[in-house]
């Protein structure tokens, strides 16, 4: 599966689930503004919690810094893009520099999982089952 993955015993999986996750949150982002559901929280926050757990699973899956760190960037990069679209499409969605700062807040807070004891905890779950 090449240098950048950690040694899991079902790397597809893992990969797998990962790209799932950044597939929903490009298919929300493009989501017409009256087909999303209404939460009782900020949308801020679920940019931020959104574009944190992709980082977070970013540190879960690869065990490079280079790897980290290129992803990180991908995805402010992704997260900026989304909100241009958003703006371009005409779906009742405009484009929101706030939206594209908590993209990229959350990113950063991911990317930070990895100087905690966690950075290992989907490879030593992997390991156990």
């Amino acid at each position: 599966m090449g240098r950048s993955l950690k040694p899991f015993r079902r790397p597809w999986l893992w990969a797998g689930l990962w790209m799932l996750a950044i597939a929903v949150v490009v298919a929300g982002s493009l989501l017409p503004g009256k087909d999303l559901p209404a939460l009782p929280v900020s949308d801020k926050f679920e940019h931020f919690a959104a574009y944190a757990v992709l980082a977070g699973g970013a540190v879960q899956l690869f065990a490079r810094r280079l790897s980290w760190g290129f992803i990180c960037v991908l995805l402010v990069l992704m997260g900026i893009g989304l909100e241009f679209l958003q703006a371009q499409m005409g779906l009742g969605r405009t484009l929101d520099r706030a939206d594209a700062l908590a993209n990229g807040i959350g990113a950063l807070i991911g990317l930070a999982s990895a100087f905690t004891p966690l950075r290992d905890a989907l490879l030593e779950f992997d390991h156990r089952f």
